[in-house]
C-alpha cells in the first residue's frame, strides 16, 4: 500500500479506527455472545452473521492501521492562486461548453458521484499546481484528451463533511 494522505485524512481515519475499536468491537462481540448462547450452533444463523460482523470490522481495522503505517503525507496548502487538495475548482470543458465544479481529494475520499474527483485522477493530476485562466490539456490515455480552462479556485477549509469510504 502507498497511499498519499493529507493529515486530515490521517486524522480521519484515526477517528474511524477509535469508533469500530470502542463502538463495533464492543457491539459485535456482545452480538456473538447473544447469538452463541441460543444453543446450536450448526445451523444457528445469527451466530454465524454476528461473526462475519465482528471479522469485517477487525479486518478494516487492519486495513485503516496499515494505510495509516504505510501512507505517504502530502501538504494540503497551496498558493492562494494555484489548486491544490482539498480545493474546489470549477472548469470550463471547451468540447461540451459546459462548467462543472469540483473538490480535488486524496484517493480515500474520491467519489466522483458527488464531484469529489482525486489527486490521482487523470483530471486532477493535470489540474493540481495551476492557475485561474490556465487552459490545461487532460490527458486520458496515450491517445485521447481533452482541454479545459480553470475558471475558479475556492480555497476551502476542510470541515470533514465527506467522510472516509466505509465509515
Amino acid at each position: 500500500m502507498y497511499d498519499e494522505l493529507t493529515k486530515n485524512d490521517i486524522r480521519r481515519l484515526e477517528e474511524e479506527i477509535e469508533h469500530r475499536k470502542l463502538v463495533v468491537r464492543k457491539e459485535a462481540i456482545e452480538a456473538v455472545k447473544e447469538a452463541r448462547a441460543q444453543g446450536d450452533l450448526s445451523e444457528n444463523f445469527e451466530y454465524y452473521a454476528a461473526k462475519r460482523h465482528k471479522n469485517q470490522n477487525e479486518s478494516r481495522i487492519r486495513y485503516l492501521e496499515k494505510m495509516i503505517k504505510t501512507a505517504k503525507i502530502i501538504e494540503d496548502d497551496s498558493s492562494e492562486d494555484e489548486v491544490g487538495p482539498d480545493n474546489t475548482v470549477t472548469v470550463y470543458f471547451i468540447d461540451d461548453d459546459e462548467e462543472e465544479t469540483f473538490k480535488l481529494v486524496t484517493a480515500v475520499r474520491g467519489d466522483s458521484l458527488n464531484n469529489l474527483i482525486t489527486i490521482d485522477s487523470p483530471l486532477g493530476k493535470a489540474l493540481l499546481k495551476k492557475k485561474v485562466g490556465d487552459k490545461v490539456y487532460v490527458k486520458v490515455n496515450e491517445r485521447s484528451g481533452y482541454d479545459v480552462i480553470i475558471k475558479k479556485i475556492e480555497k476551502t477549509k476542510d470541515e470533514g463533511k465527506e467522510g472516509i469510504r466505509g465509515f
